[in-house]
């Protein structure tokens, strides 16, 4: 047996070797705890039927853990630096393939139809790079891909923003857009102190699993969230105010817009983060006659 990845002295070591310095602009923070990746990968109930597909492998020690449970595992890196690392420390498991691309440009659903065939069970499982987590995890949900689910590692912070309800401080377009689409919910707390180099905040990892269909109906789901946005534009505001300055020829309507918050039974004094993703769905779809599309 190769002794695991993720351990301080293995990976001090990998790092030296290379002469690898972590670069800030990437968010690279590397997972120095075995326990905690092998947690996560338990999370996604992997088996030798499934694919995984990671973003952000570093020097692979949860695409280790994976490899282990999995059919297969693909990997997005984008820090060249990294794959002669990758290419060394993988090398016992032949069923990774790392993929040298930003995942944000990436066509994830013709990689996973071409790398996955075969497997119908795929989750996405990552330690995902702090300053680019909301857009990664929005592309993966927007894009319709064939997975099941998808946990992920990030700031504690943005997993409270995600699995936050109505009426909280967290509570906002994010909360809404994952809800929409998934079912969500926080699995684990990982402290600071597990990564090497030490981010300043501690970690949570979380759990979304995707819905057979969105938990609401919508006329036009980019103008739901076009709707959901604009409603959080600014907290302190009421829905009609944010709803006035954001919307486009919201000044002008005025009228539409009041008349739109009646039929759709919410109070215009009401601020955006009291509504429900039903009364935001009810919203959306009165006030889409007047305001798509201008």
């Amino acid at each position: 047996m190769h002794k695991d990845i993720a351990t301080p002295i293995r990976t001090k070591a990998i790092l030296e070797k290379y002469g690898f310095s972590f670069k800030k602009s990437l968010g690279q923070n590397f997972l120095i705890d075995t326990n905690i990746l092998r947690n996560i990968v338990d999370y996604a109930g992997l088996s030798k039927e499934s694919g995984a597909i990671e973003i952000g492998p570093g020097i692979g020690a949860l695409t280790e853990q994976l490899a282990k449970v999995s059919k297969k595992v693909v990997s997005f890196e984008i820090d060249q630096r990294l794959l002669p690392i990758l290419e060394d420390t993988l090398s016992p498991y032949d069923n990774v393939k790392i993929i040298h691309q930003d995942v944000l440009k990436a066509n994830v659903n013709e990689v996973a139809a071409e790398e996955f065939e075969g497997i119908s069970d795929v989750m996405v499982v990552a330690n995902l790079p702090y300053y680019v987590t909301t857009p990664i995890i929005m592309k993966l949900l927007e894009e319709g891909l064939p997975i099941r689910g998808i946990v992920v590692m990030l700031q504690k912070e943005v997993a409270d923003r995600i699995s936050a309800k109505p009426g909280t401080k967290e509570y906002g377009s994010l909360s809404i857009a994952i809800q929409y689409y998934t079912e969500a919910e926080t699995v684990m707390i990982v402290p600071k102190t597990v990564f090497m180099p030490q981010p300043n905040v501690d970690s949570a990892v979380i759990r979304l699993t995707k819905r057979e269909k969105p938990l609401v109906e919508v006329k036009d789901e980019a103008f739901f969230f076009t709707v959901t946005r604009a409603s959080f534009a600014q907290r302190r505001k009421t829905i009609q105010n944010n709803l006035t300055s954001q919307l486009p020829k919201g000044k002008e309507k005025k009228e539409a817009l009041l008349a739109a918050l009646n039929r759709a039974g919410i109070d215009p004094g009401r601020r955006g983060e009291t509504l429900s993703i039903e009364e935001f769905s009810r919203l959306s779809d009165e006030l889409y006659a007047d305001f798509h599309g201008e």
